[in-house]
C-alpha cells in the first residue's frame, strides 16, 4: 500500500497556557489518562512545548529564568497508548525526526539561580543568566555568545513509559528516605524532589484522579527505570530506545526537546531548549523485560550527528582534587567539575565571561568521558571541545591570546 500522510497524534498550542492543555501532563502517575492511541509500526508526529511550558521569552533579560516556576515542570506530551503493549513488554521507540516549530525558530540555554534549581557549578555561578540561540537550518548561533556557530543534534531530553502503582510507590519511598537522611545530617541542598501538589497538571484526569496524581505523582526531574529525564544527546534521528512497559498500553510520554546539548547538560537548563515536533514509530517486543534481563532502558544511537575529526577536539583533564587542593578518593563528580572549570578558565582568555562559557559548555557538542576510575586515589575525566565551533583560532600557542569577545549573555535586572 502507498504511504499515508503522517498523523499528528499529539498537538499543542503555543498560545494557550500549558496547564490548560489536556494532552500534556507534568507528573508521572498511572492514573493520568491516555491522550491518544497509536498502532505498533505507525509513524506519528508528537508536538511538544518547551520544558517550562512557555515561561521563557526571546529577550535580553534573565529575569524569567530567575523567577521560573519549577513546580510546573516538565510539561510532557502524552501519555500515548500503544495498542497491544502489556506490562513486561519492551517498547521500541524509533525517532525518525525532530524539528523546531517553523514559527518559533529559536531556543535558549540558561544558568538557574542557586536558590531555584542551581546546577553543576552553582557554587561558582550562583546567579541566573541566559543565552538565546537562533536556528538556521541545522545550525545555531547566539547574540549572547558571539564567535560560535555549530550544527545541532536535536533530541528529546525526556522519553518514558508510565510507571505502575507499585513502581511509583517504590520511587516515592526511596526518594523520601534519601531526603530524610540528608535532612538528618544537615545537608544544605535539595537532593530529590518529592511529590508536590502545587501546579500539578494531570492531563485530562477527572477531579478525583487529579487529586491522587497531585498527592502521589512523581516529579519529572530525574531519570528512573522507565526512562524519564535521561538527557542523552545521542537519542536523535534514527535512534532506537528500548523502554520497559509497566502498564497496559505503555503510556509513552515525550518532551523537553533540545536543539543541542553537551555531555552532562551541566547548567541544569543546559541544553538549547525548544518547542517542536518529534516524529516517532513504536514497536513492541513481547516479554522483552524478562527475555533481555532489563532493569533500565537501553538504546542504539542514530546515524546522524555533527562530525569533527579526532584531532579537532581540544581536550581538558580533571582529577579528584578540588579547587581548594583537597584530595578525594576516586570522586568522578569532583574530577568532572575540575575538567569543566579548566575549560572555563582557558576560554576566558579570549574575553568570554564565566557565565557565557558555562552556558556554552552545557549546550555545545562537547564530549565528556571517564578516562580512568581505578588509579587510586584519582579518577580522571576528560572534556573534549570541538575547536571548529569557534570562528577564531583557539588552540594553545606561545605568547597567549588576544581578547576578541566584548559582550555578555543575558543577565538579571536584580529584581
Amino acid at each position: 500500500m502507498p504511504k499515508q500522510a503522517i498523523r499528528t497524534a499529539v498537538k499543542v498550542d503555543l498560545n494557550t497556557p500549558a496547564w490548560e492543555q489536556p494532552q500534556l501532563h507534568n507528573r508521572w502517575h498511572p492514573d493520568i489518562p491516555f491522550s491518544c492511541k497509536v498502532q505498533p509500526g505507525e509513524v506519528v508526529n508528537v508536538e511538544c512545548l518547551d520544558w517550562t511550558g512557555g515561561q521563557i521569552g526571546n529577550n535580553d533579560s534573565a529575569d524569567d529564568i530567575k523567577h521560573c516556576d519549577l513546580s510546573r515542570i516538565h510539561y510532557l506530551s502524552g501519555p500515548i497508548e500503544v495498542e497491544g503493549a502489556e506490562p513486561g513488554d519492551v517498547l521500541v521507540v524509533e525517532i525518525q525526526d525532530v524539528q523546531p516549530f517553523a514559527e518559533q525558530p529559536w531556543g535558549y540555554c540558561a544558568i538557574f539561580d542557586k536558590n531555584n534549581g542551581g546546577g553543576f557549578l552553582d557554587s561558582h555561578f550562583p546567579n541566573a543568566a541566559k543565552a538565546i540561540w537562533d536556528f538556521e537550518g541545522i545550525f545555531c548561533s547566539s547574540r549572547h555568545i558571539p564567535g560560535v556557530r555549530f550544527p545541532g543534534l536535536i533530541h528529546p531530553g525526556i522519553m518514558g513509559c508510565m510507571p505502575s502503582q507499585e513502581l511509583l510507590d517504590t520511587w516515592n519511598e526511596r526518594e523520601k528516605e534519601l531526603v530524610g537522611y540528608h535532612a538528618s545530617i544537615g545537608t544544605d541542598r535539595v537532593v530529590a524532589n518529592l511529590p508536590l501538589e502545587k501546579f500539578t497538571h494531570a492531563g485530562s484526569a477527572d477531579s478525583d484522579s487529579a487529586a491522587k496524581v497531585a498527592k502521589e505523582g512523581a516529579r519529572t526531574i530525574p531519570p528512573r527505570e522507565h526512562g524519564g529525564n535521561c538527557d542523552i544527546k545521542n537519542l536523535s534521528r534514527g535512534s532506537k530506545s528500548y523502554l520497559p512497559v509497566y502498564v497496559k498500553g505503555a503510556g509513552l510520554s515525550i518532551g523537553d526537546l533540545h536543539f543541542s546539548q553537551g555531555d552532562g547538560e551541566i547548567s541544569f537548563c543546559g541544553a538549547i531548549e525548544m518547542a517542536g515536533i518529534i516524529t516517532i514509530k513504536c514497536d513492541i517486543i513481547k516479554n522483552g523485560v524478562k527475555d533481555m534481563c532489563m532493569k533500565n532502558p537501553m538504546y542504539i544511537p542514530g546515524p546522524v550527528e555533527p562530525h569533527y575529526g579526532p584531532s579537532r577536539y581540544l581536550t581538558f583533564e580533571g582529577l579528584s582534587v578540588d579547587e581548594t587542593g583537597k584530595q578525594h578518593y576516586l570522586d568522578v563528580n569532583v574530577a568532572y567539575k575540575q575538567t569543566c572549570l579548566q575549560f572555563i578558565e582557558y576560554f576566558k582568555k579570549f574575553g568570554y565571561s564565566g557565565e557565557q562559557l558555562y552556558i556554552l559548555l552545557s549546550c555545545a557538542p562537547v564530549q565528556g568521558h571517564i578516562a580512568a576510575i581505578v588509579d587510586i586515589p584519582n579518577a580522571c575525566t576528560t572534556l573534549g571541545v570541538p575547536v571548529d565551533i569557534f570562528e577564531f583560532e583557539c588552540l594553545p600557542k606561545e605568547g597567549g591570546f588576544d581578547k576578541i569577545i566584548a559582550s555578555d549573555c543575558a543577565l538579571t535586572s536584580g529584581k
